[in-house]
Order: structure tokens, then C-alpha cells, then sequence
């Protein structure tokens, strides 16, 4: 008997029941980065949720022209999502108390260097998915796929996604299979082939 499955393996190069398929390397994905979180920030779900205090940067900037991605409030509490350079602390809340940040908080204030910008009409509730568009120009937000037409402009420098949470929120963000189609002309976003190494 083992002499007939020595002969199946010469028959298939010596590979056993080789399928001739040769496995692929799987393409790198923007998440979460366990590496630019704060001290107190707990990611789970293949880093795609947030919850603690503090806050989690993504872990590609965004390089490309047009980028979205979503975020869905599972549990409210403090907040924000937005947009922050590697300089940002990421062990304190709220974010957008200094010049390395520019977030949406959960009371609908944008805040950037401890500034409000602006602020949203609309409020944002526990399982709402909230959508983030930026062009290098200016970042926009859509409140379960429509716009709440509250651009926040003056976004400078190499800038990653970036979510805080604090009193018991929990959110987790969307990369990729978007819950909402993303506007015309922004997609998801891309890592650089030169982050790859």
C-alpha cells in the first residue's frame, strides 16, 4: 500500500496531490494600528473596532487623491473621528485640542488646535454609520450616506485616519465593503507601494 502512494507522489512532482495552484500573498489592508494607539485604547475584531480611552490611528496615510471610509457608532459615549498627523497624542480625549488634529466630535463640533470650525445640524446616534471623504482639500462627512454639507478645510500634512473613544463608546471603522456607496470619484483607501518595503 505505501508503495502505491509513492508512486502518486512521483506522478505529481513529488508534491503529494499538489492542485498546481500557487498560494497567493494576501494584499495588505488598511486597519487599526496597534502600533500608533493610545496606552489605554483597546482594538479588536481585526482591527476594525475601538473601544476604551484614547485613541488609534489607521495605519496608512491617506496618499491618494480621494479618500472615504466609514465609521459606525456601536456604543455611544465620547468620541470623534477624523484626521491626524503621527505628532498627534493618542492617550488623551478628546482629539482636536491641538494642530496635529481635525475631528468631528460626538457632540457635532468640528475642532481643530482646540478651535470649533464648525459644526454639524444633524445628530449622530448609537448604530448611525458615519462616512468621511477627504480630497486633500477639504474633509466631509455623510450621516448614513447623506451629505450634512459641513466641510472642514485647512487639513495639512501627511494625515491618517484616526478614531477616539472615552465614557464607554465603542465604534468601528470601515476600510473596505463600505456600508454606503462612497461619492463619485472617491474610494477607499490605498497603501503606497513604497509602505509595503
Amino acid at each position: 500500500m505505501a508503495a502505491c502512494f509513492c508512486c502518486f507522489r512521483l506522478c505529481w512532482g513529488g508534491t503529494g496531490f499538489s492542485t498546481g495552484r500557487i498560494p497567493l500573498n494576501e494584499q495588505p489592508s488598511v486597519k487599526l494600528d496597534t502600533s500608533h494607539m493610545g496606552a489605554d485604547v483597546v482594538i479588536v475584531k481585526n482591527c476594525r473596532r475601538i473601544c476604551g480611552t484614547g485613541a488609534a490611528m489607521a495605519n496608512a496615510p491617506v496618499a491618494q487623491n480621494k479618500a472615504y471610509f466609514e465609521i459606525k457608532l456601536q456604543s455611544t459615549g465620547v468620541w470623534g473621528v477624523g484626521l491626524a498627523t503621527r505628532k498627534c497624542g493618542l492617550n488623551t480625549a478628546p482629539l482636536g485640542a491641538d494642530s496635529e488634529s481635525w475631528v468631528l466630535r460626538h457632540d457635532g463640533g468640528l475642532y481643530h488646535n482646540n478651535e470649533e470650525k464648525g459644526r454639524l445640524k444633524e445628530t449622530i446616534q448609537e448604530g448611525d454609520i458615519l462616512g468621511i471623504t477627504y480630497d486633500h482639500v477639504e474633509m466631509n462627512f455623510f450621516l448614513n450616506g447623506l451629505a450634512v454639507n459641513s466641510p472642514f478645510l485647512g487639513v495639512k500634512g501627511t494625515v491618517y485616519p484616526v478614531l477616539y473613544v472615552d465614557e464607554g463608546a465603542i465604534m468601528d471603522v470601515q476600510f473596505s465593503s463600505f456600508f454606503h456607496e462612497p461619492p463619485e470619484g472617491f474610494d477607499r483607501i490605498l497603501i503606497e507601494k513604497s509602505l509595503l518595503g
